[in-house]
C-alpha cells in the first residue's frame, strides 16, 4: 500500500471524527457569518430586526439552537458533511503526499547535484499545499454548498417569515380599514406555519432552481483563494515538526518520534495562523452559499464575490469581515489538533495492519 493512499485514508478518518466532535460549533459559527448586522446600528439588523444572534456568545447560540430546533438543529447538514469531510480529506491528503514525495525527490536529487540540503524549503511545501488543496476545492465544492444552505436553512425560514409578517402588516397599516380580522387571520395562519422539512435532496432542488449547475460552485473564488488557509497550515506544521526533530536530533535524545500531544500541539498552532490570516475570505464564501432571497432589501443578495465584498463593506464595515472569528477559532483549531493527531495514529495503526497482512500471506504462501 503506498503512503499517499495510507495517508489518504488516515486524513479521511480522522477528519470524520474531527468533524463529529466540532460541528455543532461549525453550525453556530456558520450561522454567525451568514448574519447581517449593518454598521452604527447596534442590534438593528439589516433585514429590520432589532436582535441580532450573532452579536450574542457562542454557548447562548447554542442553548437557544437547542432550545428551538432541539439537538438536532445542532446537526443540520451533518450527513453531506460527513461525506464531503470524508472527501475532502482523503483527496487533499492523497494528493498532497503525491506532490510531497515528488518534492522530497527533487530535493534529494538537487542535493546529489550539489544544489541545496535534500531537505524541501517553505515555498515547495506552499505550492504542494496549495496544489492539493486546489483540487480539492474544485471536486468537493459542491457538497459545501448543500451543508452551507442545510445549516443555515432555519435561519433563512426565519428571515423569510418575518418578512411576510411584514409585509401583512404594512398592508394593514395602508388599507386603513377598520376590518383587521383579515389580516389577524394572515398572522395566525403563518405563525401556525411549521418549518418545511429540510434535507439534502431538498438543498439539491433549491441550489438547481435557483442557479441551475453553476450553483453548486457558488463562492468557488474565495475558496480557490482560501486554498492559501490550509498551504499556510502545513507549512507551519511542517516546519514546526522539521524544527522539533532537528532540535531532538542535536540534542541526541533518545525519544525522536513526536508523540500524540505533540501533533496536538503542532496542529493547534498551524490552524491559528491559518485561521486567522483568512478568516474574512471564509465569510464571504459563506455569505455567496447561503439563500440569497431574505427579504426585499438588496444588501442581503450578492451576485458574486466583488458584490459581496462591496456590500460588505458599505452596510457593514470591515467588523463584518470577522464576525463569529471566536467560534471558527475554537472550532478549527480543536477540529485540526484531533485531526491530525488522529491521523498520524491511524497511519501507524494501517502500517501495523498491512505488515501483519503482509507476514500472514507470506506465510501462507511457505
Amino acid at each position: 500500500m503506498s503512503n499517499a493512499l495510507v495517508n489518504g485514508l488516515a486524513g479521511a478518518g480522522g477528519g470524520i471524527i474531527a468533524q463529529i466532535i466540532t460541528y455543532p460549533l461549525q453550525t453556530v459559527n456558520t450561522r454567525q457569518q451568514t448574519e447581517r448586522v449593518a454598521k452604527q446600528k447596534g442590534l438593528i439588523t439589516l433585514d429590520g430586526s432589532r436582535s441580532s444572534p450573532a452579536t450574542r456568545g457562542t454557548i447562548f447560540q447554542i442553548l437557544q439552537v437547542i432550545r428551538t430546533e432541539g439537538w438536532g438543529g445542532l446537526y443540520s447538514g451533518l450527513k453531506p458533511s460527513l461525506f464531503g469531510t470524508a472527501a475532502s480529506q482523503g483527496i487533499y491528503y492523497y494528493f498532497y503526499q503525491v506532490f510531497k514525495n515528488k518534492a522530497e525527490n527533487i530535493a534529494a536529487a538537487r542535493k546529489k547535484r550539489g544544489l541545496g540540503d535534500g531537505t524541501v524549503g517553505m515555498f515547495s511545501w506552499l505550492v504542494v499545499a496549495a496544489i492539493a488543496g486546489s483540487l480539492n476545492v474544485l471536486l468537493t465544492n459542491p457538497i459545501w454548498v448543500l451543508v452551507t444552505r442545510m445549516q443555515t436553512h432555519t435561519q433563512a425560514e426565519k428571515k423569510i417569515m418575518e418578512a411576510k409578517s411584514e409585509a401583512i402588516l404594512r398592508e394593514a397599516s395602508e388599507s386603513g380599514s377598520m376590518d383587521l380580522s383579515k389580516f389577524e387571520d394572515k398572522l395566525a395562519e403563518l405563525d401556525s406555519t411549521k418549518p418545511r422539512p429540510f434535507g439534502t435532496l431538498h438543498a439539491v432542488r433549491e441550489v438547481y432552481f435557483e442557479a441551475g449547475i453553476t450553483g453548486f460552485w457558488k463562492g468557488i473564488i474565495p475558496t480557490l483563494i482560501m486554498v492559501c488557509n490550509p498551504s499556510i497550515q502545513f507549512m507551519i506544521y511542517e516546519s514546526s515538526l522539521k524544527h522539533l526533530k532537528a532540535k531532538r536530533a542535536a540534542n541526541k535524545r533518545e525519544l525522536k518520534n513526536v508523540n500524540a500531544l505533540e501533533v496536538f500541539l503542532l496542529g493547534a498552532l498551524a490552524k491559528l495562523g491559518a485561521t486567522v490570516s483568512t478568516y474574512p475570505l471564509l465569510v464571504v464564501k459563506s455569505r455567496l452559499q447561503a439563500k440569497q432571497e431574505i427579504g426585499l432589501n438588496s444588501a442581503l443578495r450578492y451576485t458574486g464575490t466583488l458584490d459581496a465584498i462591496i456590500k460588505m463593506v458599505r452596510y457593514e464595515g470591515l467588523h463584518g469581515f470577522y464576525r463569529g472569528m471566536s467560534t471558527k477559532i475554537v472550532q478549527s483549531v480543536f477540529a485540526a489538533s484531533v485531526l491530525f493527531m488522529v491521523k498520524e495514529e491511524l497511519v501507524k495503526a494501517i502500517l501495523i495492519l498491512a505488515g501483519g497482512s503482509r507476514k500472514i500471506l507470506l506465510n501462507i504462501a511457505k
